[in-house]
């Protein structure tokens, strides 16, 4: 049965010790069925996985000597869970009820459903919507939108539907897609691996579903910054990577063509006009990195 179910929660930590003790704590008052908590800590600058497992003895925790990235700290909690049901969760999230019953529902309606995310509100008030479903991605200029992002939370968003990508901040993956689909691809280190992993699972021939049913709260962007050089950089070569591994034949030629000689000069452009001259330099990092390792991006 569901609720008797082990499910693993795995977060990533880097340098955030206490966001990740509020979402323990959060997860430990609300998510009452069966489940083990378990951190990646992803050489932060102190041994904070020590630290947590001073605070949590029950939590298992997990010391990287390296910082493997998002992908990379993922994998290896999942390497180091038990669960049948496996629950990434950011560790700058919290939960503010028991309703995670509402997953586990909706990746057993069907075995046809692979991976599911709840709806993800951001943590300031008044809560607006950070991620009700996505859009599909555009085929050359691999834009897309996240639903409700910045929305009063209402009637429109309360509706489980199909989406054609996961969230990474939350989702919830049985362990039988990761032993088909795959692991999280950790070319990536930060961004996009969700949406890669994504195409992946539904290649594998699983459905992925956006469930309102339970919320998770989200402060967003603590380890990197809103906007700062390393997710410039990581945001530019990224997509240029994506493109490659996910795009074929004349469209994935125009896409990268369109992200070099379009996306990333008006990008360029806007840094210099709005005074953020520091986030030339990693912009042209990405791509330089990109053109560099073009051939050992593809699948």
């Amino acid at each position: 049965m569901v609720r008797n179910s082990l499910i693993s929660i795995i977060t990533v930590n880097y340098n955030g010790l206490e966001d990740t003790c509020e979402m323990i704590r959060s997860v430990q008052e609300y998510v009452l069925l069966p489940h083990e908590i378990i951190v990646v800590d992803n050489a932060s600058r102190s041994n904070e996985a020590q630290i947590i497992r001073e605070r949590f003895p029950e939590v298992i925790t997990v010391r990287s000597g390296e910082n493997l990235g998002f992908a990379g700290g993922n994998n290896l909690g999942v390497k180091a869970s038990r669960g049948e049901y496996l629950f990434f969760l950011n560790n700058d999230t919290i939960i503010k009820d028991n309703t995670i019953g509402y997953l586990l529902e909706r990746l057993e309606a069907s075995s046809s459903v692979g991976a599911v995310s709840p709806k993800i509100k951001f943590a300031w008030e008044p809560h607006p919507v950070q991620f009700a479903g996505y859009t599909q991605l555009s085929g050359i200029t691999l834009r897309n939108a996240l639903i409700g992002f910045g929305q009063p939370d209402g009637t429109a968003y309360a509706r489980a539907a199909v989406t054609p990508y996961i969230h990474g901040a939350a989702f919830m993956i049985k362990r039988e897609v990761i032993e088909k689909a795959g692991y999280m691809p950790e070319l990536y280190f930060l961004y996009y691996e969700e949406l890669d992993w994504s195409e992946r699972i539904r290649g594998a021939g699983y459905e992925l579903w956006y469930e309102p049913g339970f919320t998770v709260y989200h402060k967003e962007s603590r380890s990197t910054g809103v906007e700062s050089p390393l997710k410039v950089f990581y945001m530019v070569r990224n997509r240029l990577v994506y493109a490659v591994r996910n795009r074929g034949g004349s469209e994935r030629v125009f896409s990268i063509i369109y992200q070099l000689s379009v996306a990333v000069p008006k990008q360029i452009i806007v840094y210099l006009f709005y005074g953020k001259p520091r986030l030339v330099p990693p912009a042209l990092k990405g791509v330089k990195e990109f053109l560099k390792n073009y051939r050992t991006w593809k699948l």
